[in-house]
């Protein structure tokens, strides 16, 4: 069984999780051609990421006399699907909040990524998000290329589903996947009635054997961590206005942030309004060592957000053993189980946000580490990565013949 995953940048510093998925279907026998639009414009701190780039074709590579060569041969030669696929990119780049003329971009790209499938023998192709990727995938099969896929993550899909053509997007699918059901309910929403059985939950995945050890939990001053690219729907400017309030009351709680991103100067900005310098760490993208490592020297993650799908960085922590401070939105809920494996406080809260962080300041550490235990269970039941590229391959295999 031979797929092309057709990807937008690939990889970025946030994109593990794809790696994962690629390299458990890969163990599994799946064969995985990688077609992306673009590079990363981001350094590649992780080695493992700098590998994936090795092996990843690039579409906007050929240039653009080649990419239109491409179409106009195809158009030559299959007129009726051209002019179909043409008519496809038109109707989704009138909704769209970036136009028809790069959907017209999208449709040479469309070509060229047909044009690699029929050199590959690809019987099948999966895109992720339900972005332009997906838009791409969607017109490379209008244009003659085998059936697609396409996972949906959020929240980006889920912010302006119908610019995105998003249902349309699950209709032409061969089947759609969802990482939570709070996922799928929101393809539901979109998506015909007689799409909804090819709907499928498939979670990210986190490979066990990384966190086989984890550390106990630190001794000292509570320290906690916060990972994820410091941009609007993460909610760190949040966090630091909780810790703002809890200096008096627990003077020596420490938070760490991970990341990068538009906001840092932001961040900095308040941390030094506030005089947090002294307890709040920004150390930059790491990879996936330095994630564990820091999360081996935490008491606990905390994760603000304004808007998520379900984040991987929840899924590290409970399986290195740490309790979760998340906010009640999306597929979370699914996952932290308050008073068993964290607490969840309500989106935009900060004073919420702070009584959680200052409840588990109180929590006695044997307490903690019970919720951490509690949590690596039940995360390594349900988020394996190896299981969830096994029930992937199923429906590539269902659809293809496999």
């Amino acid at each position: 069984m031979k797929i092309a995953y057709v990807l937008n940048t690939y990889p970025l510093p946030s994109h593990s999780f794809i790696r994962r998925e690629l390299r458990a279907l890969e163990q599994d026998g799946v064969q995985v051609d990688r077609i992306a639009m673009r590079r990363s414009a981001l350094p590649l701190v992780d080695p493992l990421d700098r590998e994936e780039e090795a092996r990843t074709t690039y579409v906007l590579e050929r240039g653009a006399v080649r990419l239109l060569a491409a179409l106009a041969g195809r158009m030559l030669r299959h007129p009726r699907r051209g002019w179909s696929a043409l008519r496809l990119a038109l109707r989704a780049g009138r909704v769209s909040q970036v136009g028809r003329l790069r959907h017209l971009i999208y449709l040479a790209e469309a070509a060229e990524v047909v044009r690699r499938c029929e050199a590959g023998g690809i019987q099948h192709m999966h895109a992720h998000f339900g972005t332009n990727s997906t838009t791409v995938a969607m017109l490379a099969q209008a244009l003659g290329g085998p059936g697609y896929s396409f996972t949906v993550h959020g929240p980006e899909e889920f912010d302006a589903p119908a610019a995105l053509s998003l249902g349309l997007k699950v209709d032409r699918a061969v089947f759609a996947v969802a990482i939570s059901q709070f996922g799928r309910s929101q393809l539901y929403r979109w998506a015909d009635f007689d799409s909804w059985d090819r709907i499928k939950v498939v979670h990210c995945g986190i490979e066990p054997e990384e966190f086989a050890d984890p550390a106990p939990l630190p001794e000292g001053p509570v320290r906690i961590v916060s990972i994820g690219r410091f941009s609007e729907q993460k909610g760190q400017m949040l966090l630091i206005e909780a810790m703002a309030r809890l200096q008096a009351e627990h003077p020596d709680l420490h938070l760490t942030l991970v990341g990068d991103g538009p906001l840092r100067g932001a961040l900095e900005r308040a941390i030094a309004a506030h005089g947090l310098g002294g307890v709040v760490t920004l150390t930059g993208w790491l990879d996936e060592a330095g994630v564990r490592r820091e999360l081996a020297g935490a008491h606990a993650l905390v994760l603000p957000s304004f808007a998520e799908g379900l984040p991987m960085v929840v899924m590290e922590a409970m399986a290195a053993g740490r309790p979760v401070i998340a906010t009640a939105i999306a597929g979370i809920p699914e996952l932290v189980r308050p008073g068993e494996t964290g607490w969840l406080v309500p989106a935009g809260d900060v004073q919420a946000l702070a009584e959680a962080v200052s409840a588990l300041a109180a929590t006695p550490t044997a307490d903690l580490a019970r919720m951490g235990a509690a949590g690596r269970v039940r995360v390594l039941a349900r988020h394996d990565a190896a299981g969830e590229a096994a029930r992937l391959a199923g429906h590539f295999a269902a659809v293809t013949g496999g």
